[in-house]
């Protein structure tokens, strides 16, 4: 019985046309598998799926994902999620092992500095020390709805390259790239081309933006691969997207409850201290 496999164009030039033609005719790819995006099974026979492939500095890792859930593509992370991603589908997957494709991929660019503001451009808060995000994960309420969403604040003002003034510039530079300004946190905001959220195995990788050759790079990486609710996951799978919300330094601040987090959300809003675009997964 043939698989309703989908190998996108990126993935099949990562990978060579003779292993994307041996994944399409059955040999190289599993029967069953735990979708990358959702967690849950997926059946290559019955459903459509997609191949995710993640790649890191020397090596990538192919993945399997519900097609409902994200598209084919080609995702780059660190050397060091590689390597957990490599645990947990040998774990989750029969064959699991088979999946690791140790080609290299010079082409795929290089993940933003763990925890640390990537290519957004920053002015260091003290001599050789660099902004730090913070990033709060929970649901907020858009009228019924409850949205997957992240709120970034980061640990100390964000100034633009050269600048020596102190002066925080966060929400301009973020509103320089697209995101804009909160005046109601029922209303879900616009979809931020180029931007994406970045779930796989469960947790939270990354915040992706445009590269400028095309595709994209990280913007915000976690050390650590951050774990996320079920809730969290949910919806934030059956929307195909997530919410980001940005706010300057000590505006916020890490909230226990998610009641909690509205709450300073809405004090923010009111104060013109919030700005947010809807990014569509990537990944998962």
């Amino acid at each position: 019985m043939p698989r309703m496999l989908d190998v996108s164009d990126e993935v099949r030039s990562e990978i060579g046309d003779d292993e994307a033609d041996r994944l399409l005719g059955g040999d190289r790819a599993p029967d069953g598998y735990e979708c990358t995006s959702c967690r849950t099974p997926g059946d290559t026979h019955v459903e459509p799926t997609s191949t995710v492939l993640f790649v890191g500095e020397e090596t990538a890792v192919l993945a399997f994902a519900h097609a409902r859930c994200i598209p084919s593509q080609v995702v780059p992370v660190s050397e060091e999620q590689l390597a957990g991603a490599v645990r947990s589908i040998s774990q989750s997957q029969p064959g699991g092992p088979d999946l690791a494709v140790p080609t290299p991929a010079p082409s795929a660019p290089a993940p933003a500095p763990a925890a640390h503001v990537g290519p957004a451009p920053t002015q260091p808060t003290a001599p050789g020390q660099a902004a730090i995000l913070g990033i709060t994960c929970g649901l907020v309420l858009h009228g019924r709805v409850g949205h997957a969403s992240l709120v970034v604040e980061p640990t100390g003002p964000v100034g633009r390259p050269g600048s020596t003034s102190g002066e925080d510039e966060f929400l301009d530079l973020l509103h320089d790239a697209g995101f804009q300004p909160v005046t109601d946190l029922d209303e879900t905001p616009d979809q931020l081309p180029g931007w994406s959220v970045l779930v796989a195995m469960g947790k939270l990788h990354a915040i992706l933006q445009p590269a400028a050759a095309g595709g994209s790079t990280g913007w915000w990486q976690a050390h650590q691969p951050l774990q996320v609710t079920d809730a969290w996951r949910m919806a934030a799978s059956q929307l195909s997207e997530v919410t980001m919300y940005a706010v300057p330094a000590g505006m916020v601040g890490r909230q226990p409850r998610e009641d909690l987090l509205r709450q300073a959300l809405e004090r923010a809003v009111a104060l013109g201290q919030v700005v947010a675009a809807s990014l569509p997964l990537a990944g998962t």
